[in-house]
Parts: C-alpha cells; sequence; structure tokens
C-alpha cells in the first residue's frame, strides 16, 4: 500500500512540474528555471515520500523529461548540442544532493518526533506504575500502556517463584479478560521463555508457530511475569521494539520495587512482632511474681499456722489470695486477647445486645472491697448495640479497674450511656488525679502506663487500654480520653448502635453473643 501510495505521488509530482514547465516554456521564461523547477520538485518528492528510491527515480525522469520536452531536437531523447550532457548531469547530481537533504531531514524529524513520543509514554507509563499497589496493578497498566502503542492484543502470565499465579489479556480498547486458556504451543513458547530468560514464539526461532512473542519480565535473576504480544504475520520495527522492553523494564522495576517493599514491611512487622514479645515476657515474668509469690506466701501460711492465726488475720489472706488470683485471671484474659488481635485470629461474634446488660455485667466483675462508689445513668430509652458482648465487658471492666487504680478511696465512678447519630456512646469518669496532656495520646499504646511510662510494677502492663482501644476500633467506633471537671478522667468509646424492633422481646445478656 505504501509503495503505490510513493509511485502515485511522484506520479503525480513529475506531471504537474512537466506541465508547469510548458507553462514556462510558451511564456518564454529560460529553460535554467524549468531545471530549477524540476529540482523542486525532487524535493517535493523526497518529502512527500518516505523512501529515498522514490527522490532518485524522480531525478533521473526528470532528466529525461527535461530532455524529450524542453531541448533541441524536442520530442527525441537525442543530445544536439553537448554541453546539456554537463547540464543534465549538473541538474542530476542537484535533483540528487536535494532530494538526499529533504529525506535526512524529514528522518531527523521523524527520529525526534518518535523520541519524543517514547519519552512521553514511558514518562506516563512510569506515573501509572508509581500509583499501582500491587503486582496485578503494575501488570495491568504495563498491560495497558502496550496494547494502546501496539494496537495488539496483550497476555500476561504471573509468576510467583517461577511458578504461573495468574494471567489475563488486555485488549487494545482496555478491555480486560481473565479467562485465559493458552494452548499447547503457547505453553511451550512461555516455558522455553521463562527458562532461558529470553524471546520465544511468533517472530522467533523458538515456537515460531505460537501466536504471540513472549518476553520475560524480570530483573536480573528474578522473573516477575512472561508478556506476550500477538503478532498476527505483523513484526514490530526497532521503534517499537525499544519501547515494549523500556515498558517491560519500567513493568519488571515496579514490581521488584512492590516486592522489596512488602519484604521492609514484613521485616517491620516481625520486627514489632519481636518487641512485643520480649516486652510481653518481661511484663508477665514480673508482673506474675509478684501475686504468685504472695498467693503462695499467703497459702503456706495457711497451711502451717492457720488454726492459730485468728479469724479476721485468717479472712484478710484469704481475701488477699482471692484478690490476687482475680488480677491473674484478669491479666490472662488481656495477654489471651492481645495475642490474640496482634496476630489476626481474633473473630468477632457481633450480635444485638443491650448496652446496659454489659456494664452491669463489668461492675459485677469489680472486686467486692472496691473502695469507690460506682454509679449507672442512661437516657430512659432502651439502648441495643451491634456488638461483642463479650469483649465489650471486658473493655468495659478494663476501663473501670484502671480508675479503681488511679483514684482515692470513697470517690465516685461514674457511668453514662446514651445514642447519638447511630452510635452507642459510653462514658466513665473518675474523680482521680487526672491525666497529663502529654500522655492522653499515648495511654492507648501497648506497654504505657501515664505513671510509670513504661510497664514494670505490678497491676500495671499497661495491657488493659491498648486492649480497649484495639476492640473498639475492630467494632468501628473510637476511644478517646479528655479531663473531668473538676478532676480526674473521662473515658468515652462508641460501639455501633442497633435499632430496636417492637416485635422483639427482651433476652439475657449474652444469649446472643456468648
Amino acid at each position: 500500500m505504501h509503495n503505490i501510495s510513493g509511485l502515485l505521488k511522484t506520479a503525480f509530482v513529475v506531471v504537474l512540474t512537466t506541465a508547469v514547465g510548458f507553462v514556462f516554456a510558451y511564456l518564454g521564461i529560460h529553460e535554467a528555471n524549468i531545471i530549477t523547477l524540476y529540482i523542486l520538485s525532487v524535493l517535493v518528492i523526497a518529502v512527500w515520500t518516505s523512501s529515498r528510491l522514490y527522490s532518485i527515480a524522480s531525478s533521473i525522469v526528470n532528466v529525461f523529461l527535461f530532455n524529450f520536452f524542453f531541448t533541441a531536437p524536442k520530442y527525441t531523447f537525442r543530445i544536439q548540442d553537448s554541453t546539456y550532457l554537463i547540464t543534465f548531469l549538473v541538474m542530476f547530481i542537484a535533483a540528487f544532493i536535494t532530494g538526499s537533504l529533504a529525506l535526512k531531514i524529514q528522518n531527523s524529524a521523524r527520529q525526534s518526533a518518535q523520541t519524543a513520543s517514547r519519552t512521553e509514554l514511558l514518562f506516563e507509563t512510569n506515573k501509572l506504575l508509581q500509583k499501582a499497589a500491587t503486582e496485578q496493578d503494575a501488570a495491568e497498566t504495563a498491560s495497558r500502556q502496550l496494547a494502546k502503542l501496539l494496537e495488539r492484543n496483550v497476555l500476561f502470565v504471573l509468576l510467583e517463584n517461577n511458578i504461573f499465579s495468574d494471567s489475563f489479556m488486555i485488549s487494545p480498547n482496555g478491555q480486560k479478560n481473565s479467562c485465559i486458556i493458552l494452548e499447547d504451543s503457547e505453553k511451550s513458547a512461555v516455558d522455553y521463555a521463562l527458562r532461558n530468560r529470553c524471546k520465544a514464539g511468533a517472530g522467533t526461532t523458538h515456537f515460531s508457530q505460537a501466536k504471540y512473542q513472549y518476553l520475560t519480565v524480570n530483573v536480573n535473576e528474578n522473573v516477575y511475569g512472561i508478556v506476550g504480544i500477538s503478532y498476527e504475520n505483523i513484526l514490530s520495527d526497532s521503534f517499537e521494539n525499544s519501547i515494549i522492553l523500556s515498558i517491560i523494564g519500567e513493568c519488571a522495576l515496579a514490581i521488584e520495587n512492590l516486592h522489596n517493599i512488602a519484604e521492609k514491611e514484613n521485616a517491620a512487622v516481625l520486627a514489632k512482632n519481636e518487641q512485643l514479645r520480649a516486652n510481653l515476657l518481661r511484663s508477665i515474668s514480673h508482673d506474675l511474681r509478684t501475686p504468685l509469690t504472695s498467693i503462695s506466701g499467703n497459702a503456706d501460711i495457711l497451711m502451717s499456722s492457720g488454726d492459730v492465726i485468728e479469724k479476721e488475720a485468717r479472712f484478710n489472706l484469704y481475701r488477699d489470695i482471692h484478690e490476687d488470683s482475680l488480677w491473674l485471671i484478669a491479666l490472662v484474659e488481656n495477654i489471651l486477647s492481645v495475642t490474640r488481635i496482634e496476630d489476626g485470629t481474633m473473630k468477632l461474634n457481633m450480635n444485638s445486645e443491650l448496652i446496659e446488660d454489659a456494664i452491669q455485667e463489668a461492675v459485677l466483675r469489680v472486686p467486692k472491697n472496691c473502695r469507690q462508689r460506682i454509679s449507672i445513668t442512661s437516657s430512659d430509652e432502651i439502648l441495643l448495640a451491634r456488638m461483642d458482648a463479650k469483649l465489650i465487658v471486658q473493655v468495659i471492666f478494663n476501663i473501670l479497674d484502671n480508675a479503681i487504680k488511679y483514684t482515692p478511696e470513697n470517690s465516685s465512678i461514674h457511668i453514662h450511656f446514651y445514642e447519638d447519630n447511630h452510635w452507642i456512646v459510653i462514658e466513665i469518669a473518675d474523680q482521680g488525679g487526672g491525666i497529663p496532656d502529654e500522655d492522653k495520646q499515648k495511654i492507648f499504646d501497648m506497654f504505657y502506663t501515664a505513671a510509670t511510662k513504661i510497664a514494670d510494677s505490678r497491676r500495671s502492663m499497661g495491657l488493659g487500654l491498648s486492649l480497649c482501644k484495639s476492640i473498639i476500633h475492630s467494632h468501628g467506633g473510637k476511644i478517646e480520653v479528655y479531663d473531668n471537671q473538676p478532676s480526674g478522667a473521662v473515658f468515652r468509646f462508641t460501639v455501633p448502635a442497633e435499632e430496636v424492633k417492637l416485635h422483639e422481646s427482651f433476652q439475657n445478656f449474652g444469649s446472643g453473643g456468648r
């Protein structure tokens, strides 16, 4: 098609030039101008067509046409004046040089345009690949860019440890097809490209009967995928090949960067878990020693001298053993909950529960010898929450336990709950010394306590409030602390509200969730 177009353009320019030459001759214009006209036609042909052959052929044809129509004897190829031979030679050389220079300029302009286009496309591809969040995103981005550039189907086979993990096809219009079943010839070409890190398939000497040409997406020895480009008997030129390799290279680097980021994140998680484990073991080893020593010592006293100890002193020993046991139970529950949250094995058992029942259950867990007064108020309406009742009870108890430890005896701890814009809000206010502003953002961090900064004393491991934060966030709510007036602190957290339906009968707390 390009050959016919070039021939037609050349013929048109030559015929038009000859016609204009006749006009010049009729007007008596000197033949030197007609020679210039033919040289100009070669220049036009060189610019208008894409092959040097057309300008060379037009140079030769123009010499013969000028001799035939405009030199004596006219309408013959005989040369009466031998000086015309020099004229013809100069005319040919001038036309040839002019055409060659025009072609060079044209090729240079074309190469510059291709370079600019390639740079723009690669820049666009690079920006899109930087936004890719996963290997799949990077592979799809590169495939779409190749499909758009080449106007052909592009097949991408993702690899994980040199094993096929996923494959898809992108059509020139950007449509993705994930249901790809490769024929045996295609699989053989893919396997060869993977094993040998080289091109295979259509347009190569290896499995040339395949419909796609396959190239590896790799950085050094790491192969992340195989790209297959549909050729359909049309081979890419060197310019397209350079862009294909550049886009594939950018894709490989993007996937490797994602791998590196994932490895760094995994390393950070492992380091964090190791630090968590070390802190947990250190805190547990110290915090368990004290109550266990107390329990063991008190039990030994009761066994050896129980009969001679006064009733009140004996009761105090029993009470101390009981309190230490309850504290150990609460500690173990917190530790188990923390480990389940950290390793992702905690599953919420969400049900519709009366929030007042959860609060009452938590208050019942408070030791009988609590010296603080605990009161509960709420709106008159019945409030249902969508929650894991057991975990929310643990949250309320942890906050109450924290308030009891850090508030003076005979002070008040007040619990108030209400509904606000589809959320149940629970506020627990105490009359203690409050929490400094610099500690308010840190108090929910694991192993952090406002009193000692890092937990290393009995009953201050710093797990309770961190666990509360994790549980509330897993419910979609939020937890915060602010100052109580005139003194103390208020812990506020939210859980999703559930609509109360009239036909529902009241059920005992825990029947749905525990």
